[in-house]
């Protein structure tokens, strides 16, 4: 059904903001805008914004994100997707995605929060889905 192509997409999302959030980190050091100790435990200082929100953004990528890989998992696995919700998938991606970018550039927390609601409602509305046509058909 192609659910496995939006679920990539995100997992490179995530690999592209770990790898920013790396290089963020080795840059502010070079900088010398923080110590290379505050990075052995995050303690000792503050690292500049730019790194935080990097920083909070991964994080938020390995938070609710895990719900959706097994969402698409069990859909792969039963083969009881539709061409609704792989394009609800791709919603979802989209509006990680758009979470990410208001995220790491001007970081607006009402805009930011509306992109992460919207995503969240997409995702419960898909679990809802699953959990009614596997109750309906007995495919698990």
């Amino acid at each position: 059904m192609g659910m496995i192509y939006p679920m990539f997409v995100l997992v490179l999302l995530t690999f592209a903001v770990a790898t920013a959030l790396g290089l963020s980190r080795v840059m502010s050091v070079k900088k010398r805008q923080v110590s290379p100790a505050y990075y052995k435990l995050m303690e000792g200082g503050s690292p500049p914004e730019s790194v935080q929100k990097l920083s909070r953004n991964f994080s938020n990528l390995l938070e609710v994100p895990v719900l959706f890989y097994v969402f698409g998992a069990i859909v792969i696995a039963t083969g009881v997707g539709t061409g609704l919700v792989l394009t609800l998938a791709w919603v979802y991606v989209g509006l990680r995605l758009v979470h990410t970018a208001i995220h790491i550039t001007y970081n607006n927390p009402a805009h930011r929060f509306l992109a992460f609601l919207a995503s969240g409602l997409v995702l419960i509305g898909l679990w809802i889905w699953l959990v009614l046509e596997i109750g309906s058909t007995g495919a698990v």
